[in-house]
This record gives C-alpha cells, sequence and structure tokens, in this order.
C-alpha cells in the first residue's frame, strides 16, 4: 500500500534533513530516514532474488519506484553529497525501469558529489550510467522500438568528463546516431539536415572509439542521406567520414570495416546492472 501523502512529505523533509547534516563524503550513521530505507532496499534485493526474468525484474523495480520518491526527493533537495546506497542505487533501477526522468537527477547528483557505487559493482558511477543507459538504447533500437535522444544526450553530457573505456563511450555515440536513421522511411522522409550532421558526427567518433562498434553500415547510410539531401550551398561543407586506423591516427576516407560488433549485449564485467 503507498504511502499517505503526509507521510511522504514527512520522509521527504526528513531525507532534506538528514542529507544536510551528512555533507561530505562520510558515511551516513544513525540516519532513521537512511536505515529505514536501506530495510526496504535488502527486502526488495532479496525478492529480486527470486525473480530469474530479466525483463520481470524490471517490471518489478518499476513497480516499487514510488517506495523511494520521498526520500529520494529530498537527499535532491539537500543537494549535500555524502555516499548514500540508497541513492546509488536507485539511480540505476531507475534505468532498468526505463524511467530515465527519475533516474538522470540522480546520476547528475550522483556524480557532481562523487557517490561511490555499492562494493558489488566493478564499474565506476560514471561508467555505469554511460553504458546503463547506452545499452538500453541499443536494445530498444534492435527490438524496432523508440528510444529518446535527448535522453542520450543529457548521459553524453553529464559523463563527458568520466573516465571510461573507449568501447563503452562509443556505445553511447553509435546509440546518438543510430537514433535519427533508425525510422524505416528515413529515405524518403529524412530528419532535417543538421541533425543527419550531427548524426554522422556522432557514428564517427563511434568508430574513433571502437571499429568494432558496429556502426560502419550505420555510418554509410547516414552518410548516402546526408550527401543526397544537403542544401547545394551545404554540399561543399558535408562532413567527411573519420575513423582511426590501427595505431590511433585519424584520417579523412571511408570508414574501416567494424564487423558486426556486440553494441547493446549486457556488459559482462560485474553484472551489476540493472539486474541486481
Amino acid at each position: 500500500m503507498a504511502a499517505s501523502p503526509a507521510k511522504q512529505h514527512l520522509s521527504r523533509v526528513r531525507a532534506a534533513e538528514e542529507s544536510a547534516r551528512r555533507q561530505g563524503s562520510a558515511p551516513v550513521n544513525n540516519a532513521s530516514e537512511y536505515e529505514l530505507h536501506m530495510m526496504k532496499l535488502q527486502d526488495h534485493r532479496l525478492r529480486l532474488k527470486q525473480i530469474q526474468s530479466g525483463e520481470a525484474k524490471g517490471k518489478f523495480k518499476a513497480e516499487i519506484l514510488g517506495d523511494y520518491t520521498p526520500y529520494l526527493q529530498g537527499v535532491l533537495q539537500a543537494d549535500a553529497g555524502g555516499d548514500d546506497e540508497v541513492v546509488a542505487t536507485l539511480m540505476l533501477w531507475h534505468i532498468d525501469a526505463g524511467d530515465f526522468a527519475g533516474a538522470l537527477p540522480l546520476a547528475d547528483y550522483a556524480l557532481r558529489h562523487r557517490l561511490a557505487m555499492p562494493d558489488r559493482f566493478a564499474r565506476t558511477t560514471g561508467c555505469l550510467i554511460a553504458e546503463e543507459v547506452a545499452d538500453a538504447a541499443l536494445r530498444a533500437q534492435i527490438a524496432g522500438a523508440d528510444f529518446d535522444a535527448a535522453v542520450l544526450d543529457a548521459t553524453t553530457e553529464l559523463t563527458a568528463q568520466q573516465d571510461m573505456p573507449d568501447q563503452v563511450r562509443a556505445k553511447l555515440y553509435l546509440a546518438a546516431g543510430r537514433s535519427v536513421i533508425r525510422a524505416d522511411d528515413v529515405d524518403d522522409n529524412p530528419p532535417p539536415f543538421d541533425q543527419l550532421v550531427k548524426c554522422v558526427a556522432n557514428l564517427n567518433r563511434a568508430l574513433e572509439l571502437d571499429t568494432a562498434c558496429g556502426g560502419k553500415k550505420d555510418l554509410e547510410r547516414a552518410a548516402r542521406l546526408l550527401k543526397k539531401h544537403a542544401p547545394p550551398e551545404s554540399t561543399a561543407e558535408a562532413p567527411q567520414s573519420i575513423a582511426a586506423d590501427g595505431n590511433g591516427e585519424t584520417g579523412t576516407g571511408p570508414a574501416p570495416d567494424a564487423g558486426t560488433g556486440n553494441a547493446g549485449d549486457p556488459p559482462a564485467d560485474d553484472g551489476a546492472t540493472g539486474q541486481s
């Protein structure tokens, strides 16, 4: 049963007060609202372990996110920082549930305050955010579903200064590029020219970072569309295909064979996504 509005308000206020009292990076001690939500989190983790289906786990997470909303709102309102396992975990659970409007403010908070991820996660906070969003987008695109390009743009901006493997960052650029040209009728109904320019740039960047990302055919298609639909005065300014060679150098010309790639496959380093 959902908490009453009054109880939600009280939880939000207490969370804000407690978060403000523990500024810095020290772990939470004797914080009743935090402990309450940690107990709730442990209970939900136990229930998740009884579910084998990844899809069913995502649905379960979507159902219980509201239980944490007042607490998360209070922490974001205080904006005080301090390691918080509830915030770190719920940030990923929002991604798993497809609630990116709820995930991105938590991601911004986690990165600005340098929140550490729980020990069970091998990847850094920035890497987790980038890879989980990119993988969600690529899976949706493979399934023929839409994915909000604004979420990819926001994630790319949020994680721009975060250290991560090049292959992970390439996924973000690949997904962003594909989001522009994924429609079946894109040849007859192309996106605006400026979007095509950005699409080619994103796909070029993906191949620069990881030649095996699987974006070669996407780049070829985007480049053809760009050339076909460029205004006469813009033809000479259209970006060239750029990709890194085996020595890390860049140059113009056709992109190297990127193979089929495994973009969109779930990460195998720690199993820490969202099915945790």
